[in-house]
């Protein structure tokens, strides 16, 4: 098993005034030539947007686009005529696939939102668009791992992208052991820390470290304290 850690203070960080955001792969003007992808996972980027701001309309096209809202809500409206808010414990996925136009904005003009925005390469280009989206129930990954994103072919009730990859997310209590299990011969496993304090591979990781994970069919993840973590599993090529 192949660890590599990347500390929450390595991230590049950029503050527009109405965006605070952290990047834990190269993104928009922060570039590093270690850190461009981990697998297929291309983004992920650790968003706070002031009350009523946002990204105004844009292209996407032949991206598998996550969007996992942490605090507040988020107002989503896209070229598909899909229009909603998303908030804690909703996750929405877009298959861009030949092209949308999508934007994305605080939905409260009084109080910031937290969203964690993903971005996977996709199994197949130029499909047509879709959108998912799907809510879940915090309850249901207290020391278990819940599916959160799993492929289009999958039959767990999870929202859905085209690539061979998995989003999961456990709270663990301190003190607590679980097991991580690759749902897929040859995936990496990035995780990333939430909340709290974590020993995964003999590494210890804290708040908003992430770990790049390969060349393992499972690991253990230990508490130290109560931990918030999320686990993308990608194809690594």
């Amino acid at each position: 098993m192949n660890i590599t850690i990347h500390k929450a203070d390595s991230r590049g960080q950029a503050d527009h005034g109405w965006l605070n955001t952290s990047h834990s792969f190269s993104f928009a003007g922060w570039y590093d030539p270690d850190k461009t992808n981990f697998g297929l996972l291309r983004v992920l980027n650790d968003d706070q947007v002031a009350g009523g701001k946002g990204f105004g309309t844009h292209p996407h096209d032949n991206m598998e686009i996550v969007s996992i809202p942490l605090k507040g809500s988020l107002e989503h409206k896209d070229s598909m005529d899909t229009v909603g808010v998303i908030k804690e414990n909703d996750v929405q996925a877009m298959s861009a696939g030949t092209g949308i136009l999508h934007s994305e904005y605080n939905h409260k003009a009084d109080e910031p939102v937290h969203f964690l925005q993903i971005w996977i390469f996709p199994k197949v280009r130029d499909i047509k668009p879709r959108y998912d989206e799907m809510n879940f129930d915090p309850a249901l990954r207290q020391n278990k791992l819940q599916r959160l994103v799993s492929p289009i072919e999958d039959g767990t009730p999870s929202v859905k992208i085209n690539q061979d990859a998995y989003i999961s997310r456990v709270a663990i209590d301190a003190g607590k052991d679980i097991d991580y299990n690759v749902n897929k011969e040859g995936n990496g496993v990035y995780a990333f820390v939430l909340e709290g304090e974590v020993v995964i591979g003999g590494q210890d990781l804290e708040r908003r470290d992430g770990a790049g994970i390969e060349g393992a069919d499972a690991f253990a993840v230990k508490a130290k304290s109560a931990v918030d973590i999320l686990f993308i599993e990608v194809p690594m090529a």
